[in-house]
């Protein structure tokens, strides 16, 4: 890999790829502060040109809000640059006709989704982070919706999230109770939906053999950059270690310590072309 010198001295020197999709849990920050060089990194990558869009599961918060969260990081991004699966959510939702939406989100999301509420039978059970909502009456209402025919949505499906108070469960744990007992599938709209990721790379006008997801969980996003037909990077922070002793896991192109590293990565990349 590049050395660091080599890499300062070629800023705007890139051109194995047009746009990066980058994780932000556990790829650009972990436990609310920036992974160490993560400012450096993204940096690099704006000044190369390259377009950012900032990929997140996080389904517990408005999409302003996470964007505050970064900015106190010290990260400053864009509306645009940022995708969601509340946003995903959204999105197809108003492609469905006669939408009457059963909600299992969090109160502080459930704004966003409201205007898809209304009287009559249950079109569809939307299911995101409902920690601060969830008791066995609205999953009883979900399930009985869902096996009468409503579409079990899902806005994301991790079996996990960690804080800096530990392990908690997902969103995937309540869509796997769901989908067991209506004997059905849900529908993701977060990742690794291709749906997703492709929203996020068309909106870059790149096409997808020219950009590069980068992300520390292999479930969501190096399988999710892989269907888009994208490179992948891993990052070895984040759920990296948790994976290790998970047979079957997708592999990424290439795996570094921290996305300090893809800047390298990228001229060796550009180097191999040459």
């Amino acid at each position: 890999m590049a050395p660091v010198s080599a890499v300062a001295s070629r800023l705007v020197d890139v051109r194995s790829v047009d746009a990066a999709l980058v994780d932000l849990d556990g790829t650009v920050y972990a436990n609310g502060r920036l992974v160490p060089g993560a400012g450096y990194a993204l940096g690099f990558l704006r000044q190369a040109g390259i377009a950012l869009r900032f990929l997140t599961n996080r389904d517990s918060l408005p999409p302003g809000v996470i964007r505050a969260d970064l900015a106190a990081m010290g990260l400053e991004v864009a509306p645009w640059e940022l995708f969601t699966p509340v946003l995903a959510a959204q999105r197809y939702l108003e492609e469905q006709r006669d939408v009457r939406a059963l909600l299992m989100v969090s109160s502080t999301v459930r704004t966003a989704f409201e205007r898809f509420t209304g009287k009559g039978p249950v079109t569809h059970v939307v299911v995101g982070d409902c920690r601060d909502t969830l008791d066995y009456a609205l999953l009883d209402h979900a399930f009985r919706a869902v096996r009468g025919g409503a579409e079990l949505v899902a806005l994301q499906r991790g079996r996990y999230f960690v804080r800096s108070n530990g392990e908690h469960l997902g969103t995937g744990g309540i869509v796997a109770a769901l989908e067991y007992s209506a004997n059905t599938t849900a529908k993701v709209v977060g990742k690794p939906s291709k749906d997703f990721l492709a929203l996020a790379a068309a909106s870059t006008g790149t096409d997808v053999s020219r950009c590069v997801v980068i992300g520390d969980d292999a479930t969501t996003d190096v399988a999710g950059g892989a269907a888009l037909g994208a490179r992948t990077v891993q990052v070895r922070t984040g759920r990296y270690r948790d994976q290790q002793d998970e047979p079957g896991l997708p592999c990424a192109e290439a795996v570094i310590d921290s996305i300090a590293d893809l800047p390298a990565l990228l001229l060796d990349w550009d180097a191999a072309q040459s």
